[in-house]
């Protein structure tokens, strides 16, 4: 099944409000719309990699998919809601991982669980369509194009697209938008 983006940013405010009392789940949302990564290498990611990470930090990852190395960039709203989230813990295990499961002693989350949770996120504010855990990376370009202008190459490198269809669908972008440029007078 092929998921969207969140294309209106009232949207990713009315899902933040509603994962507010739930630090991990807002950390996860926040991370995954404000990186670029895939949910499976953010699941990876344990609390020691990002403790005492500030503004500005590059923390180095292998993406799970293409074994090609990556970064995660900790960007303000990252950081408030990773200190909000670590502030709430407060003990951690060695080596525990960031997004852990209930289950077992330290396992993450699954792509699976992450999956329902974003689809639940979306049910409770009633946005329509098909949504899962690919949607917070999807979302993550949309913005980047429509928010801030930042050219799809950029986002492609951003997101180690060789094919620029593949990037084009990340970005949301539509024929109608297309057609529209067209009309443009040069």
């Amino acid at each position: 099944m092929k998921v969207q983006p969140i294309t209106d940013i009232r949207d990713i405010k009315r899902i933040k409000k509603n994962l507010k009392d739930s630090p991990r789940n807002l950390l996860l949302f926040v991370m995954g719309i404000n990186s670029g990564l895939r949910v499976q290498d953010l699941l990876s990611l344990r609390v020691d990699d990002v403790r005492h990470a500030s503004v500005g930090d590059r923390i180095e990852i292998i993406e799970k998919k293409t074994g090609k190395a990556n970064v995660l960039i900790i960007n303000s709203e990252i950081h408030t809601t990773l200190k909000r989230y670590l502030d709430w813990k407060r003990t951690f295990i060695p080596r525990e991982y960031l997004f852990k499961s209930r289950k077992g002693w330290n396992y993450p989350l699954t792509t699976y669980a992450v999956t329902h949770y974003v689809q639940n996120w979306c049910d409770e504010i009633n946005l329509i369509g098909n949504y899962g855990a690919h949607t917070l990376r999807k979302t993550w370009a949309y913005q980047q194009r429509k928010q801030f202008g930042v050219p799809w190459e950029v986002i492609a490198k951003r997101l180690n697209h060789s094919n620029p269809a593949v990037t084009r669908r990340y970005m949301g972008v539509q024929a109608e938008e297309v057609e529209e440029a067209l009309l443009n007078a040069i």
